[in-house]
């Protein structure tokens, strides 16, 4: 299972003195990543999000661009060099977010966002950051439900990735500190547990709730897009897949609002099918839309033919009772 959130955090850091940001930045990003890619647990070609900051103006950037670690640490710093702003280079960060493969049932499958990778240097300081979200690595997965196999096939390969990190950055690890899913130790991550000492569902008591965050509250607080969220009625249309009723699109002009309202955040594949819904209310409002107007075209029923008037807070409770 992967998280929206981060399971478990570790950190390698070291006090530095005369050294260039830039180039001990992109060293040790690129020293640290060979090290996953090594266990297949980075997979493809490296790619980092780089920002360079101007000293004495945190807020200042020099240069801020996606990068593709390609040729010498020297010949990528040129290249950044080359595309900067003139100024004096304050703190440089870079940010990679890894596609890794895990075993499961003795399969290899790939794994969209199981890590961040990011490495940051400032005149003082040099850190590298590594960041888990799947649980493939603990003896119960996120719902507190046993999963020897794939534990006894992944945790190794992450313990070996931490004492392999270590080595190769030459500072000592910090796991840092406990995440709503689970504690990093220096070998991997133990799940959390219950006052009786049974495995938590942390997925259930955070995941889900986060995940629904998103189609109740606006990006922005709440500024940016139509409002997710009304006290007043509405007008729905359901909104079928292959699997039946994926969620309900609803309208509101008193607000204005809209959002879609969706049946199963549980599942990886309908949550994202889930998102799309607001990706695509997101464009209705950027042609400038009215919330019924984006109904009607991006379900293609005419008004008229939308259920409702029904109170937001009902179809709600109708739809997490179903």
């Amino acid at each position: 299972m992967i998280a929206s959130t981060p399971v478990a955090r570790w950190t390698w850091g070291d006090f530095v003195e005369g050294v260039d940001p830039l180039v001990r930045c992109l060293a040790d990003l690129t020293a640290a990543r060979s090290v996953p890619a090594s266990y297949r647990l980075a997979l493809g070609e490296p790619t980092f999000r780089l920002t360079v900051s101007e000293a004495g103006r945190p807020a200042g950037v020099l240069f801020q661009g996606e990068l593709t670690a390609g040729g010498s640490v020297e010949e990528l710093a040129d290249t950044v060099r080359t595309a900067m702003r003139p100024g004096r280079i304050g703190s440089v960060d870079a940010r990679s977010t890894v596609v890794g493969s895990l075993v499961n049932g003795g399969e290899e499958l790939s794994a969209e966002g199981l890590f961040d990778l990011n490495a940051s240097v400032d005149t003082n300081f040099a850190m590298v950051e590594l960041i888990t979200y799947s649980d493939a690595w603990m003896p119960y997965d996120l719902k507190g439900r046993a999963q020897s196999a794939v534990y006894e096939a992944n945790a190794p390969r992450l313990e070996a990735v931490l004492a392999e990190l270590t080595r190769v950055l030459g500072s000592d690890m910090d796991p840092e500190d406990p995440t709503y899913f689970g504690t990093p130790t220096g070998t991997g991550v133990v799940n959390r547990l219950e006052q009786d000492g049974t495995p938590s569902d942390s997925w259930s008591r955070y995941e889900i709730p986060r995940r629904y965050d998103a189609f109740t509250h606006a990006p922005g607080f709440g500024r940016i897009g139509y409002h997710r969220s009304v006290t007043g009625d509405v007008r729905y249309v359901p909104v079928v897949d292959g699997r039946g009723v994926l969620g309900y699109l609803w309208a509101s002009e008193a607000e204005p609002a809209a959002s879609f309202e969706p049946v199963d955040l549980d599942d990886d594949e309908r949550y994202r099918a889930a998102l799309a819904w607001l990706d695509r209310l997101r464009s209705a409002f950027d042609r400038g839309l009215s919330p019924s107007q984006a109904l009607t075209e991006l379900t293609g029923r005419s008004l008229d033919d939308a259920a409702g008037p029904l109170g937001l807070p009902e179809l709600r409770a109708r739809v997490q009772g179903a």
